[in-house]
């Protein structure tokens, strides 16, 4: 790996562009881009193009990959002076409905008197799509040998990644390191994530009036209430497995035995075996009425992410960069929420996640960043940039 500048370069040149930083932080919250709305997606992502060419120029290659339903995916690659190449992920979708902005309120101050900036979208994760642009910008100041570095941008994260997925993980193939500019876990590097589930469950049950002849119908929801209640039997929260309920919806009218019932699933697991045995137990639950039909879609959309061994490099040398930038740490998180970062991480492939905003509240109102952590976060990304010259090594 190539020598990286002196520490305090970079470190100080973040601290003094950090108005800078915040404001295209700030430029970019102001355009709402909620997952499920298309125009705001298409114009989000025109803005985000913008601003990585107002800060970097105009990339040696550059690919639109359409999303159909979803989002747009958009690759920008800017050709370095050595022989690495390493990708920075960012979504710029958010769970934000559009017009949430228009009656958001700032918070006050924290307890110990830090500023909170706060808008939808700020922690998850616009912040840390800013800061990744700035982080090449303040690298290639360094005049030292740097990678080539590949943005990926896509707008359908929140939901899924369903149109982004293959992008991603074709992507991860042709480079040598990923990092996801995913929010920190309270500035943790995320090195591990639950793999997820979303369960659809269709129950088939037969008519019948309720009040003339009820003994001959089999409730769909009372057949589906029985479900639900023995699914979650099936968590197991000491092996990091959650199961939660969070939509039903069935019947035509209340004195008709419910023919139709449906039920949608969230499942967190941190192992494959973990995914495995909820897969057999699910299919294994039985209800008192053999009349009734059950039907499980195992829709499972990312798979678990642990540190495997090519991260382990990678995360030494962020922990090296940290150190020579004056941090006495840089601690690691296992959180239950996934990203883009399942995808690479199944493949075996150096990745580290959570090296974007230091904050809280994803998905929640009132999400924040602590803005005087922006300088820092930029910082350490510029710094592996400018270590990852060469292609890691284990």
């Amino acid at each position: 790996m190539t020598a990286s500048p002196a520490p305090a370069t970079l470190t100080a040149r973040a601290q003094e562009v950090a108005p800078e930083i915040v404001t295209d932080i700030l430029t970019l919250v102001r355009q709402e881009t909620s997952s499920y709305d298309l125009a705001a997606l298409a114009e989000g992502l025109d803005l985000l193009r913008e601003l990585a060419v107002h800060r970097l120029g105009h990339p040696d290659h550059e690919h639109r990959h359409p999303g159909g339903e979803c989002g747009d995916t958009l690759t920008l690659t800017y050709t370095g002076t050595g022989s690495g190449h390493v990708m920075l992920v960012g979504h710029y979708d958010t769970v934000w409905p559009t017009g949430t902005l228009a009656d958001w309120e700032q918070p006050e101050p924290d307890g110990d008197g830090r500023d909170r900036l706060s808008a939808p979208g700020i922690f998850d994760m616009k912040t840390g799509l800013a800061q990744g642009i700035w982080a090449l910008k303040l690298a290639r100041e360094t005049g030292t040998v740097l990678p080539t570095v590949t943005f990926l941008f896509n707008g359908d994260e929140e939901i899924g990644s369903l149109s982004s997925r293959p992008v991603i993980e074709q992507a991860a193939q042709n480079v040598d390191v990923t990092l996801v500019l995913e929010p920190t876990a309270q500035g943790a590097v995320k090195t591990g994530r639950k793999g997820t589930g979303i369960f659809e469950v269709t129950v088939t049950g037969v008519e019948a009036h309720a009040g003339l002849a009820p003994q001959d119908g089999a409730s769909a929801i009372t057949a589906l209430s029985e479900f639900v209640v023995a699914a979650a039997g099936v968590a197991a929260p000491d092996k990091g497995t959650t199961i939660n309920t969070g939509l039903i919806k069935g019947g035509t009218a209340t004195n008709v035995v419910a023919g139709l019932a449906t039920a949608s699933i969230d499942i967190r697991v941190s192992s494959q075996a973990e995914q495995d045995r909820v897969d057999a137990e699910l299919d294994a639950i039985d209800v008192s009425d053999p009349r009734v039909r059950i039907k499980v879609d195992h829709a499972w959309n990312r798979p678990p992410m642990t540190l495997n061994a090519a991260s382990v490099p990678l995360l030494d040398l962020a922990r090296e960069v940290a150190r020579e930038q004056g941090r006495a740490e840089l601690p690691v998180a296992a959180v239950g929420g996934a990203s883009d970062a399942n995808f690479v991480a199944a493949l075996g492939l150096p990745v580290l996640c959570g090296m974007g905003a230091v904050g809280d509240g994803a998905h929640a109102q009132g999400e924040f960043i602590h803005p005087d952590t922006v300088p820092a976060q930029t910082a350490l990304v510029a710094g592996l940039l400018t270590r990852l010259a060469d292609p890691l090594r284990g």
